[in-house]
């Protein structure tokens, strides 16, 4: 397996400057959606409801990393540096747009989800880069294989470079999105649905076209790369409902603190690797994109299976 993936590394995915772009734009548009949703009573509600709130933060931007980072050196006998930093990006990043619609699926607490995704993506800005450069080269520092040690890449990230990124694609996006909500309110109610039926839209047929283009690729790799997915995912979602039962939470914020925690945009971290200022092109990340862009495919496929486990398999959405 470990000879297989190391591949992958070797790997650039076939994804052209034009693509690259429409992916920033789609991820800026997806930003610019959700923040047409925030209110400030959203971040208020985080203080009146502190407990599921800080549950759901910690779990999402300190527990999730370092489960991650825990998981990848269990797995270094048998994955390359590159899979295990692709492991880490994922979940350095915030959660992921589909996250309340999921949440709201598996009858879980819509207030809280919104909330938890209004502070994510107001904290991403700084807690991403700086919680894939801490738990990432900690991961490269413990990371020891023998059959890998000479390839052993040097991961020099500059916090600021992926700091510029983000506030690009998602702070602007969210700034704009806010006070376009301020400035027209009966416009915004109209358009809403809307823009969010397309940006989820142009995001999966960006996720169709990386697949399509890369077709021998992930044929000859994804039963890998699947399983390692599968179960980085599975135990995010496991750790942030347990985590939430630990510290005795109702099932309703169980429920949502697991969805937040398992569901990551990993649309961005697709972003940031494929931007040559933070990944030059001399350095061979193909086991992270790989990473990057099943993630895309499986945390909504695996978010959706438990979404109808919880609510029975009912499609009706529920708030309460």
């Amino acid at each position: 397996m470990l000879e297989s993936l190391s591949q992958i590394d070797q790997i650039r995915l076939n994804f052209n400057a034009e693509g690259k772009q429409l992916l920033n734009f789609t991820i800026a548009f997806i930003m610019f959606g959700v923040a047409l949703e925030l209110r400030p009573q959203d971040f208020i509600k985080l203080w009146k409801s502190p407990k599921p709130a800080f549950v759901g933060i910690i779990s999402q931007f300190f527990m999730m990393p370092l489960l991650t980072f825990s998981l990848a050196l269990l797995l270094k006998d048998f994955i390359t540096p590159t899979v295990g930093l692709g492991m880490v990006l994922v979940a350095a990043c915030p959660g992921g747009n589909i996250s309340n619609f999921i949440s709201s699926l598996a009858r879980g607490n819509i207030a809280l989800s919104v909330s938890l995704t209004a502070f994510s993506s107001v904290a991403s800005l700084v807690l991403t880069p700086l919680n894939f450069a801490f738990w990432g080269n900690l991961f490269l520092k413990y990371y020891s294989n023998p059959s890998t040690i000479s390839t052993l890449p040097t991961l020099n990230i500059e916090v600021w470079s992926v700091m510029e990124t983000i506030i690009i694609i998602l702070g602007i996006p969210l700034v704009v999105g806010v006070l376009f909500h301020y400035r027209f309110p009966k416009t915004t109610e109209r358009i809403l649905a809307t823009v969010k039926k397309i940006s989820i839209g142009t995001f999966i047929a960006i996720v169709i076209l990386i697949f399509a283009s890369n077709y021998d690729y992930f044929i000859r790799y994804i039963y890998y790369i699947f399983f390692i997915v599968l179960v980085h995912n599975a135990l995010s979602l496991m750790m942030g409902y347990y985590t939430g039962k630990a510290v005795g939470l109702g099932l309703q914020d169980r429920k949502t603190v697991s969805i937040e925690t398992g569901i990551q945009n990993s649309g961005l971290a697709l972003a940031l690797l494929f931007n040559p200022r933070i990944f030059p092109v001399e350095l061979n990340v193909g086991g992270m994109a790989f990473i990057a862009a099943w993630w895309g495919v499986w945390h909504i496929i695996a978010g959706l299976t438990i979404a109808g486990i919880w609510s029975g398999f009912s499609l009706k959405p529920r708030s309460k």
